[in-house]
């Protein structure tokens, strides 16, 4: 993927306004000082929502709770998946465009279960507890999250050099770990009742590269030791599956095709017109066009595109969710008030569309208290589903501040700098709200919190140095 789409100013209004839905905040600041290409968080609620769906019968087979396993995008074109920080599985981007299929990505995702079952990583938890998942990725990668301080979005973003050594090191596992994966997804795959196919059509494209220079294999390749004898492993183990002639609900292949047209829109808008033919009028075609569009600022194009779309399907909360991003970045944000409201009526459980319902509300509040008041309370309700979400913290921040609650904005400046490691930033916040807030308030107890598990990072992180 190019990392300079959009000149700097463009990018820092697209972060500040958009945020949420398909966040393409991969520092492209940063980027366009470096040669190399940046490793960087996204957050998509439709996306997650698939995998999600994908996954949960495997995470039940595997006796975990869907509720606690994470599953992270990472936009990268390189193909690769790991597991970090307890249960949370990072996964490429470029592994998902380049599957053929949703049982290839199940595939992957139940042998990353297996990682997280077997207790592989647990070396990594202490560290990135509590933290957000851009904070989480930069220490996976060995340099800190990198923040672009009042854009709202906090990305992670290093090399690709710095990244595969990183990942090479920290995420490297032994062929008995692998075998142990790889047994632990076929038994989770066939307690799914799924078919397992997937997982070993995924391996088989990747076996050739054990031969390669490491220069030329992917990521997966140099992190996951792939051997001739493990692909034959694991053909042998689905050979007496029960459901190896089964197909995968229809509903899920739609769902794919939907996926891989968003991220292409999305991440590479240039490849749209080679990738679908003119003649394709199917509805991932069109999304993938009409995302296009509006990535490449082609604005009467992109909103003529989005309202065919809405037309075929005026309930779906995604639709909406894009109309209204789109207007928020051509300037036309109290148009999109509304588009985001229903698309978080429609899909109240997500946290990054009611985000951004409430960004819209604060962007156009004006003086209006009450609709203030509104936006904080979208934030609060957003927080129960994003826990880890530091932009939930800078935009009840930002709302408390326009209401001149200095006390409440400082505490959220707080939560927002513990969720990204920055604990001397967090230490300052909190001080400073414990002095303004009323002793034995809600907000002063939270302080009190905050400083005590500072304290606790600062005493990790000295014993770290002992150690050293």
């Amino acid at each position: 993927m190019k990392n300079n789409l959009f000149p700097p100013r463009l990018h820092r209004l697209i972060c500040a306004l958009i945020g949420i839905g398909l966040l393409l905040c991969s520092l492209a600041l940063m980027a366009h000082a470096q040669n190399g290409r940046p490793a960087s968080l996204i957050r998509d609620t439709e996306i997650e929502n698939y995998l999600k769906e994908w996954a949960q019968p495997v995470i039940k087979a595997a006796d975990l709770d869907p509720s606690s396993v994470n599953i992270i995008l990472v936009q990268d074109d390189n193909i690769n998946a790991f597991v970090a920080g307890g249960q949370n599985i990072f996964i490429y981007t470029g592994l998902l465009t380049k599957s053929r299929n949703p049982g290839e990505v199940i595939g992957v995702l139940a042998h990353e279960l297996g990682h997280i079952r077997g207790g592989h990583l647990i070396r990594t938890k202490d560290a990135m507890e509590n933290a957000s998942y851009e904070a989480m990725l930069g220490t996976i990668l060995g340099i800190g999250a990198a923040i672009l301080s009042g854009d709202g979005g906090a990305a992670a973003a290093v090399s690709a050099g710095s990244s595969g050594m990183a990942l090479n090191r920290l995420l490297a596992f032994s062929r008995v770990q692998e075998s142990s994966a790889d047994q632990a997804a076929v038994s989770y795959l066939e307690r799914a009742r799924l078919n397992p196919a997937g997982l070993v059509s995924f391996m088989e494209r990747l076996e050739n590269e054990e031969l390669l220079p490491i220069s030329q294999q992917s990521e997966y390749v140099r992190t996951h030791p792939l051997t001739r004898d493990r692909v034959e492993s694991l053909r042998a183990g689905i050979e007496g599956s029960a459901y190896a002639q089964d197909t995968l609900p229809a509903a899920w292949q739609d769902q794919h095709a939907r996926m891989i047209a968003k991220l292409v829109g999305f991440v590479a808008p240039e490849h749209v017109i080679w990738n679908y033919s003119d003649k394709d009028s199917s509805l991932p075609a069109r999304y993938a066009r009409a995302i296009a569009a509006y990535r490449q600022n082609r604005t009467d194009e992109a909103l003529r595109l989005i309202d065919g779309l809405l037309a075929a399907e005026p309930r779906n909360p995604y639709f909406l969710e894009l109309k209204g991003q789109m207007l928020g970045d051509f300037g036309r944000i109290a148009e999109a008030v509304p588009f985001y409201r229903q698309a978080s009526e429609l899909a109240p459980a997500s946290g990054l569309i009611r985000t951004a319902y409430a960004h819209s509300l604060i962007e156009t509040a004006g003086a209006d208290p009450g609709q203030m008041e509104n936006a904080i309370r979208q934030l609060e309700r957003a927080q129960r589903d994003e826990p880890r979400s530091a932009r939930i913290q800078r935009l009840l921040a930002t709302a408390y501040g326009k209401m001149g609650n200095d006390a409440m904005a400082k505490l959220h400046l707080a939560e927002e700098a513990l969720l990204q490691r920055r604990t001397a930033q967090a230490r300052t916040q909190a001080e400073a709200a414990a002095i303004a807030l009323k002793r034995g308030s809600p907000g002063w107890i939270r302080t009190q919190d905050i400083l005590a598990q500072v304290a606790l990072h600062e005493e990790k992180d000295a014993e770290k140095k002992r150690d050293e």
